[in-house]
């Protein structure tokens, strides 16, 4: 951490750092004795267990989770995951409690929620219901809605999915979110 704040990084970016919590944990009272001071970022997939979020209040200053769906079915289907929805909500409240809005200073993000939707073709991902989730958190929430969607591996077996995204229904995501008052990112 302090080899990358030396070469002048913004932030410490851990993705799906689940697994290595406790050696963060350890790590951390030694780089801020040596002078740690940039953003650290807990970058995951939001499908986390919301008692390990509670765990490590205080330790990121930044969360920056994606929301895949807000359809079980889809959730199951496509990522093997149960109870996606649920758990992803539960999960970016409490994220949203610890830290509140994304805050940037001079063009950096420095502390808050960053959600990250991709947008997926045949209206999958329930993009609609994703934003007044979204929403639901404050009006103020920062949202980077993707559309880089691309249908690669096994995806071409699957017709619902075996297109990218067009540009009219990334569009339709974007007009709903302004329409609906989110006015942070895109």
């Amino acid at each position: 951490m302090l080899h990358l704040q030396a070469s002048g990084v913004e932030n410490i970016n851990f993705v799906t750092p689940t697994h290595v919590i406790a050696q963060i944990i350890e790590a951390l009272p030694l780089a801020i004795e040596r002078g740690l001071r940039v953003p650290l970022v807990y970058n995951s997939s939001g499908y986390e267990s919301v008692e390990i979020i509670k765990d490590i209040a205080g330790i990121f200053d930044l969360y920056m989770p994606d929301i895949k769906y807000c359809d079980d079915t889809f959730a199951l289907r496509y990522s093997q995951a149960p109870d996606y929805w649920a758990i992803v909500k539960a999960t970016l409240r409490e994220m949203h409690a610890q830290v509140g809005d994304l805050v940037i200073e001079e063009g950096i993000a420095r502390r808050g929620l960053l959600v990250r939707h991709l947008v997926l073709p045949n209206a999958l991902a329930g993009s609609f219901s994703v934003l007044d989730f979204i929403k639901e958190l404050s009006v103020h929430s920062y949202i980077n809605i993707m559309d880089q969607y691309r249908p690669y591996y096994q995806a071409h077996e699957l017709p619902e999915l075996s297109r990218p995204v067009n540009d009219d229904e990334y569009t339709q995501v974007v007009e709903y979110a302004r329409k609906i008052g989110l006015h942070r990112g895109f």
